[in-house]
């Protein structure tokens, strides 16, 4: 954190004696006063040899404990220095290969947002679309440098006047770390968490959309959006979209509606929620925001490192309108913006956002609603369209389905660590021929994993079979129910995720649109309709066998 010190907040002594030198001093920084603590370490209200006053950061000794992870650091530490955004506290410096290693950001003399709604109530008019539209450009600044916050929550957003700034995006890649990660140690904070990651997919910029929102629905209504209680309760919530909202005014409940769903591929980007942020503050300034902080665009993916401009060689530099930032926060918001609907498109985007005055505004959530329904019929079409080819072909459809699920998976890993790759050193122009290069390697990760879910799915067909054969149902129907069965474990079993995952970006955008859906869907059904007739008709061909599995046995006398 890097907030004023509050008396009643202040930690309690000896939870950071082990962090605080014996005279007080951190490389060229002199401690002052504790801010606050938390997991990662202790932040410091610290000031420099020539006055200036930081907010500075020292890492517990397990977070950065071997020089793998002082190097991790180092370089998460480069990418995020080129973070240009007003509404971010940049990185000054840090060091993490000193004794104490640490970080030092700009300090920001304000409470946090948890803080101030807590004691003043929820932020409302202007003031509420103000801290939506400047919290979503913070994001995105982060965003731009490559990396992804994953921390986006009320107490790390600090409130400079009405202004907020984004805090603590400086460990993200540390806190990816295995050796923190697997102990849950950094999941994060329930209700702020996106489901995928609870999931254990890989995240995008989609959690910090998501993220974005239930810290917005905070300042707007004075709670979480998915309640209080215990954490699982609070993750099962936002896993199954269970928000509430009310309280929330009309012009921003359908866009945080849309960015708080539980799917990644139906939230809005950042691109979209700042296309529609910035036109209802800017106009209201009395002057335009100045050239370099905008406009920040995201991308679905992580993007490259944006380059400096070759004038800019130090961060103080990149601080000099300190005072024009204080006049800004300071400037009313007089003229009040239209209502905002969300509308479908049918294009690769699932929302777009635009402005418009209707006497009865449509119901946001109508699009999404669609395309839910539409992308379920699809899913449950080749479901079971898949089984009536099984129960025609069974061994020749078997054998397709796990050579597809072995493509999907190690195509999967492939990019989770392509991904991983970008994050680490930012994008490369040798990034698509080392994937390649990799590919023989992704295969061979894929196997394991394609076997065992194949295992899981045969022992689950193997019990269905055998309830089929104690009923006496006939062959064709079982082969088929057998079909169903084995699809779904294959959806539904362990090491799945990376099957349900491919799967989805192509269901996704196929079902966007009505036409294109439809004749999807007509062309599976018909394929699905032919199968099982020819099964019907013909019953199983068990090619390349000759007949049916355990057909001696059950013949036997």
């Amino acid at each position: 954190m890097t907030s004023a010190p509050r008396s009643d907040d202040l930690p309690t002594p000896g939870h950071h004696d082990m962090l605080r030198p014996f005279d007080g001093r951190v490389g060229d920084y002199t401690l002052l006063a504790p801010l606050g603590e938390g997991g990662m370490g202790v932040v410091h209200l610290a000031r420099k040899a020539d006055g200036e006053r930081v907010a500075l950061k020292l890492l517990r000794p397990h977070v950065v404990g071997d020089q793998e992870t002082r190097a991790r650091l180092a370089r998460e530490v480069a990418s995020l220095s080129r973070v240009r955004s007003r509404w971010v506290a940049e990185i000054i410096d840090a060091d993490p290969y000193a004794p104490l290693p640490y970080v030092a950001t700009r300090y920001v003399p304000g409470y946090s947002l948890h803080d101030q709604v807590a004691d003043e109530g929820p932020v409302t008019g202007r003031d509420l679309i103000w801290l939506a539209r400047c919290l979503a450009e913070g994001v995105a600044a982060v965003h731009s440098a490559g990396v992804l916050h994953r921390d986006v929550k009320p107490s790390n957003v600090l409130m400079e006047g009405r202004t907020p700034i984004l805090i603590d995006f400086g460990l993200a890649r540390v806190a990816d770390d295995p050796k923190l990660t697997q102990t849950g140690w950094l999941l994060g904070t329930p209700g702020y968490l996106a489901p995928e990651i609870l999931y254990g997919e890989e995240p995008t910029t989609a959690v910090d959309v998501h993220a974005w929102a239930a810290t917005v629905a905070y300042a707007a209504t004075g709670r979480p959006p998915f309640g209080t209680g215990p954490s699982m309760a609070i993750m099962d919530r936002a896993r199954r979209g269970q928000h509430d909202l009310a309280g929330m005014p009309d012009e921003l409940r359908g866009a945080l509606t849309v960015a708080l769903d539980p799917e990644p591929g139906n939230r809005p980007t950042f691109e979209q929620l700042l296309s529609w942020l910035r036109p209802q503050t800017e106009p209201t300034m009395g002057r335009p925001l100045p050239a370099e902080t905008m406009p920040f665009v995201a991308a679905t993916g992580l993007a490259g490192p944006t380059p400096l401009p070759s004038d800019v060689t130090r961060l103080d530099d990149l601080r000099a309108d300190r005072a024009d930032r204080a006049d800004l926060a300071a400037a009313p918001l007089e003229r009040p913006a239209p209502p905002v609907t969300l509308v479908e498109r049918t294009g690769d985007l699932p929302t777009q956002w635009q402005r418009t005055a209707p006497a009865e505004a449509p119901d946001p959530n109508a699009g999404v609603a669609g395309q839910r329904l539409r992308r379920g019929l699809l899913l449950l079409s080749g479901w079971i369209g898949a089984a009536a080819a099984g129960a025609a072909y069974p061994w020749m459809v078997v054998t397709v389905l796990m050579v597809l699920v072995w493509l999907l998976r190690s195509g999967s890993l492939a990019s989770s660590a392509a991904a991983d790759r970008r994050r680490l050193r930012g994008k490369k122009w040798y990034d698509a021929p080392l994937t390649v290069i990799r590919t023989p390697w992704d295969l061979i990760r894929g196997v394991p994993g394609t076997v065992l879910l194949g295992l899981w799915a045969a022992g689950v067909t193997a019990a269905a079979a055998l309830l089929c054969y104690a009923v006496a149902a006939p062959l064709t129907l079982s082969v088929w129910i057998c079909g169903l069965v084995f699809l779904g474990g294959l959806w539904w079993g362990p090491f799945a995720l990376r099957v349900r995952g491919p799967v989805g970006r192509v269901v996704r955008p196929v079902s966007s649109g009505v036409r294109g859906w439809l004749g999807v869907l007509v062309l599976i059904g018909a394929l699905g309709a032919a199968c099982g007739w020819t099964a019907y008709d013909q019953g199983p061909d068990w090619s390349p066998a000759q007949e049916p599995p355990f057909s001696s046995l059950l013949s036997a006398p």
